[in-house]
């Protein structure tokens, strides 16, 4: 169940409880409103995203800068993203949204200018030719790592542990196998490769 839970499975969360009788501390109607935020950070929609976070829990990003930070800044990659897709894009969308909603943030923290700063240098580039440090902004993976941050705290503000007990028990597993190969302990390994397929 926790793990239905935390990872924003909620038909299985409800058929889950209903089948074993239980009931969930968590509210299982905000697991859909989780994954409807996940789902803008995926699409690139980062200003409905943060109109969900705000519309669930407003105080959240007022209370995490660093989340709201990841936010703004993930939505001023897909401004450029946008810009740069087209000839002669228009930047001046871009300068105003990082002067109104970055700057004045990333004066008061060094890691958000240092990041700004890393961020505004996709203008500079082609997309086709840009440098290692710059390609992660604009790779998919960064929408999912935002999402998952997002997720997390939202988690967190609901009084729910930010990671399923399960991936625990598999990383403790991993830690285990590891330290009794280094024993060099004959044992049965755990193979989930295998039995996904």
């Amino acid at each position: 169940m926790n793990y239905l839970i935390i990872e924003g499975y909620q038909s299985a969360a409800l058929k889950f409880a209903q089948e074993a009788n239980i009931s969930s501390s968590v509210a299982l109607d905000s697991i859909d409103d989780r994954m409807k935020i996940r789902a803008s950070i995926h699409a690139g929609d980062i200003q409905n995203a943060i109109e969900r976070i705000n519309d669930l829990n407003p105080e959240l990003l007022d209370t995490n800068p660093e989340l709201h930070f990841a936010l703004l800044r993930l939505q001023l990659v897909e401004l450029i993203k946008k810009c740069t897709a087209t000839p002669n894009g228009d930047i001046q969308p871009i300068l105003n949204f990082a002067s109104i909603h970055l700057a004045s943030r990333a004066q008061k923290n060094p890691a958000f200018l240092a990041d700004l700063e890393k961020t505004m240098a996709l203008l500079c580039f082609s997309p086709d030719n840009l440098v290692p440090q710059l390609v992660e902004l604009i790779d998919p993976s960064l929408r999912r790592q935002v999402a998952a941050r997002v997720n997390e705290a939202i988690l967190e503000a609901q009084g729910v542990m930010r990671e399923a007990k399960m991936r625990g028990l598999v990383r403790l597993w991993g830690w285990a196998e590891n330290a009794l190969r280094q024993e060099k302990v004959d044992f049965p390994s755990l193979d989930l490769k295998s039995s996904i397929a």
